[in-house]
């Protein structure tokens, strides 16, 4: 792998920051920073994000983003770099911003007739959620709209229980997704590469022994199984899923990484969102699909450490 950043470079790995992700963050700021030392950048430290961050941010070169979440995933944090001028890893701000809100996601992709889409309904403050339901099927899905690592998610199987899953949303933001349940499998891919050679990684199929990927799902050891290369999928279904992967981060103007995940239901893919910084801990799925295709944690660290400046 080609070392794009001088090796004294000064180097801040920002995570923890202030949203509900804070601890994944920090889990994956401490392993991205290990593997920076290890690759030679004996300058780079760790900055767990505050409100003073613009004040600490001083005389640093660049910035490895592994903030999750509000702050760190929606634009904020990359706007600050821009003013202060500092090269930072990843999506930019727009990209950021967009691919944060699911529902604004959706739209965008909505542009592309080969992206498929679950159906949904947009359930602003102030709506009536029992009348916005009406068109859709149950069991359905109710997300805050701008919320990662399953963060206020619950699965509804019949009407009566849909008041008790809208009011868990709105603990974390005033609008919520609401989705068609699809009762398939969950899939994962990320992509990678400079702008306009993009690549998809091998797709990771997750198996959980929840009724659904849930928070404990993802963050628990044994919870989960990882099937990489995901053997659930036929081989056409695969390549579809890893094309539109590209052009879904494509179309949002995604740089440098991002991780696209979907639900699979009889060999079709369904399009679930965009991950503009996806986790690096010792259980995330980026590193997994990495490593299958001969990309060590590591050398994953450096790629994404060469997007620096793709993100303008």
């Amino acid at each position: 792998m080609e070392y794009i950043v001088p090796l004294n470079s000064r180097i801040a790995v920002l995570c923890g920051g202030m949203s509900s992700e804070r601890e994944v963050s920090l889990r994956s700021g401490k392993n991205v920073h290990a593997a920076l030392v290890r690759l030679g950048y004996k300058n780079a430290e760790i900055i767990d994000v505050s409100e003073n961050i613009m004040n600490e941010l001083k005389g640093y070169d660049y910035a490895y983003n592994t903030l999750h979440g509000k702050y760190g995933e929606d634009g904020c944090i990359q706007g600050i770099l821009e003013i202060l001028k500092i090269p930072y890893t990843g999506c930019g701000v727009m990209s950021s911003a967009i691919c944060m809100n699911k529902e604004y996601t959706k739209r965008i992709l909505s542009t592309c007739k080969d992206i498929p889409l679950i159906k949904s309904v947009f359930v602003k403050k102030g709506d009536d959620v029992v009348q916005a339901v009406k068109g859709l099927k149950y069991p359905i899905i109710t997300k805050p709209v701008s919320e990662g690592s399953s963060f206020g998610m619950t699965k509804v199987n019949r009407p009566e229980e849909l008041e008790v899953a809208y009011n868990e949303a709105v603990k974390y933001n005033d609008d919520v997704l609401i989705e068609e349940f699809i009762d398939g499998f969950f899939v994962t891919v990320g992509v990678l590469g400079k702008t306009g050679e993009e690549f998809a990684t091998e797709i990771l199929e997750i198996r959980t022994k929840t009724e659904w990927y849930d928070y404990d799902a993802k963050y628990t050891k044994g919870l989960s199984e990882f099937i990489v290369p995901a053997t659930g999928l036929s081989k056409s279904a695969s390549e579809l899923v890893k094309n539109i992967a590209v052009k879904a981060h494509q179309t949002a103007g995604c740089s440098g990484v991002s991780r696209v995940d979907f639900m699979i239901k009889d060999d079709k893919p369904y399009f679930l969102e965009i991950n503009t910084n996806p986790g690096m801990t010792d259980t995330s799925d980026l590193p997994a699909q990495a490593k299958v295709m001969g990309i060590d944690y590591d050398n994953l660290v450096l790629m994404i450490l060469n997007s620096v400046g793709l993100n303008k």
